[in-house]
């Protein structure tokens, strides 16, 4: 006897039987793109917004790589227009022999059209599926191109991915400045976007970096756009670094003490592949290291990275064993050894990058790999036996790093022992969940053991766990591992979590999918915060990337009036209750400094209860920009420290000292 389980919608087989061609929808060109934008943009949010001006920017760049174009400007005008344009060649405008169109119109209204595909127009680009432009106009209210080229200025109109005009033409007038190039105007559809939010910050940023892996090119990027913040009020920026990616190297490195004054740098063409590495040693006890192929940002790594590593870990013990600063009877540096404190940026540019996935995060290229091998080894060899003292405070600085991860090394085994001799391990002050589903638990890491008994007292006690912090931890941007594991706070929070650390993070041993910062609304408060969240992007960033990470958002104040209580998260919140309540007798006013001035029954209502609370999930949008804010806010170098107080002092509201 079989049994059979139906859902309440599973069809009938009476219904199955109907199933026939004419239920196939075929959807074709532009219609596909408006039908299904997510398959070819991401997302209809913020970032696929973006993604449209990469798009359009990244045909400019491609110019410039094949040697045709010097800059790209890039306007977003007040009401959410954008215009892109390049000095490059100019799309071509004669007949298409396949389409029967104007190569124009063929590339705005035709998938996977351009010049990438042969090889002839470009030997090198980023945009490699050829759907860019043709997307950009299919998710596009309107999108007019202008190309300028033979003398003359063309233009032609479009709408969703339709024409809406022929291509017509005019002299260009004499003492034109863009003698050749391409322009495109467009306004992202309201039918396909839910709102307009561009990101002034994050999209400087993105061509700040274009205009790193790409010397000599200028990027002009202007926003009318109303931003969010001040920090940019006038929303223009101009790019240009004749150092390339040496200068992104220094960038990276000008918050930190260095170890060597110069990066090293290496520019090689083999075969058909051009590779570029620059990388610099500082003081930190982290390893920050780009990869790019074809300008595409391989945040996922791949076949160039594995081939750097190589080299890296190769030639640094082999100098070090020449040189006897490595000796006989010690064993052989680790590839993180070597890798500890290591700023770098690798940039390969190639015919036919193979990209895993379709996010295009990893690079397969098996041949790449001893492509970057060579070139790397042969540089960096040259440097250190040139550099002999740059050379020697390389090598110490790999040496310590050794020592210090075998300390770690002990001291996890310690930590794993003493848990296990003590059944299982887990915190004396951890106050644990009934839930064992990680996926319903959350742990709230609470400052202090006032606030922690507070929060233990008002919990659901089924779904959420609380573990209370003693005093500041440890600013791990200071410490190395062996230092930070003999941290009571720090050692109370890795074993709680499950997980791991460091590259033995395992995600799949999370015992909360929910870890929740809850610290005192005052500057105390705050730095207890930041350091919490230095350890976490430091040593358990893959928590942050999958979005386990979360900060509480206790009330500042509560109002009360007679019988009634409002709680107050923001200072304008603040002023509108009060509004509200004017001319109502015996307004009481309560200012929250700390956890501990709410009994159990308002921290659940205000702060921990699912069905009212506020929890802001903590990402890395910015991974560069945020590993920068870390080494200025919690590094060994004043300086830096001292003029970012000084730039923002004035933006600070509401003080308690």
């Amino acid at each position: 006897m079989s049994l059979i389980f139906r859902s309440k919608n599973m069809a009938t087989a009476k219904e199955v039987d109907m199933y026939t061609a004419d239920d196939i929808q075929v959807l074709e060109g532009m219609e596909a793109v408006r039908k299904r934008p997510g398959m070819y943009i991401g997302s209809t949010d913020q970032r696929g917004l973006h993604h449209l001006i990469y798009e359009i920017v990244d045909n400019g760049v491609d110019e410039f790589m094949a040697g045709f174009s010097t800059r790209v400007s890039i306007h977003i005008q007040s009401d959410g227009t954008v215009r892109i344009e390049d000095d490059g060649r100019g799309i071509p405008v004669d007949v298409h022999p396949a389409t029967g169109m104007t190569a124009v119109e063929t590339v705005m209204t035709t998938l996977h059209a351009g010049g990438k595909f042969g090889g002839k127009a470009y030997a090198v680009s980023g945009g490699l599926h050829g759907v860019g432009a043709s997307v950009v106009n299919a998710l596009s209210e309107s999108l007019e191109v202008e190309v300028s080229r033979d003398g003359q200025l063309y233009r032609q109109s479009f709408s969703r991915g339709r024409g809406q005009s022929e291509l017509t033409s005019e002299s260009l007038p004499r003492g034109s400045r863009r003698n050749t190039g391409t322009a495109v105007t467009f306004m992202p559809d309201v039918e396909i976007f839910e709102e307009f939010a561009y990101d002034f910050d994050v999209l400087r940023q993105r061509f700040k970096e274009m205009a790193y892996l790409n010397k000599g090119l200028e990027i002009t990027f202007r926003s009318d756009w109303p931003a969010h913040d001040n920090l940019w009020p006038n929303n223009e920026v101009t790019y240009y670094f004749e150092g390339g990616i040496s200068s992104f190297v220094r960038s990276l490195n000008q918050k930190r003490a260095v170890v060597h004054p110069d990066p090293i740098y290496v520019e090689k063409k083999i075969d058909n592949t051009i590779v570029e590495v620059a990388m610099q040693y500082n003081d930190s006890f982290t390893e920050f290291v780009h990869s790019f192929a074809n300008c595409i940002n391989t945040i996922d790594g791949g076949s160039h990275i594995t081939g750097f590593r190589s080299a890296l870990t190769r030639i640094v013990n082999d100098y070090g064993r020449k040189q006897n600063l490595i000796k006989d009877n010690e064993p052989n540096l680790a590839g993180e050894d070597a890798r500890e404190g290591l700023a770098a940026v690798i940039s390969v540019k190639l015919t036919d990058p193979q990209f895993e996935g379709q996010t295009k995060t990893r690079l397969g290229n098996p041949e790449v790999r001893t492509q970057v091998e060579s070139v790397v080894a042969e540089a960096l060899q040259y440097y250190l036996e040139d550099n002999p003292q740059d050379a020697k405070r390389i090598i110490e600085k790999c040496l310590t790093a050794q020592r210090a991860r075998d300390a770690a090394r002990k001291a996890r085994d310690l930590i794993i022992r003493k848990n296990a001799m003590d059944g299982g391990g887990l915190p004396g002050k951890l106050a644990d969940c009934s839930e064992k589903n990680p996926e319903f638990c959350e742990i709230y890491l609470v400052e202090g053991d006032s606030a922690g008994g507070t929060a233990k007292m008002g919990r659901d006690r089924r779904t959420q766990a609380i573990l209370p912090l003693w005093g500041k931890i440890l600013n791990v941007e200071k410490a190395r591992a062996d230092k930070m594991l003999a941290h009571d706070a720090i050692r109370s929070m890795i074993t709680a979590i499950g997980a791991g650390l460091d590259d033995d993070i395992d995600l799949s041993k999370l015992r909360y999918h929910r870890i929740i910062i809850m610290t005192d609304a005052d500057v105390d408060g705050s730095h207890i915060r930041t350091l919490i969240l230095t350890f976490f992007f430091r040593h358990m960033k893959p928590l942050i990337e999958h979005g386990h990470l979360y900060i509480a958002q206790p009330p500042l104040y509560k109002i009360s009036s007679g019988r009634q209580s409002h709680y107050a998260y923001s200072e304008g919140e603040r002023e509108g209750i009060m509004t509200q309540l004017n001319g109502r007798r015996n307004i009481y006013l309560q200012r929250y400094k700390g956890l501990g001035e709410m009994n159990a029954e308002q921290l659940w209502e205000t702060t921990m209860d699912p069905e009212k609370r506020t929890l802001l999930q903590v990402d890395i949008a910015d991974a560069a920009g945020a590993d920068d804010m870390f080494s200025v806010l919690m590094g060994n170098v004043v300086e830096p420290r001292r003029n970012f107080i000084q730039a923002h002092a004035l933006e600070v509201k509401n003080l308690d000292v």
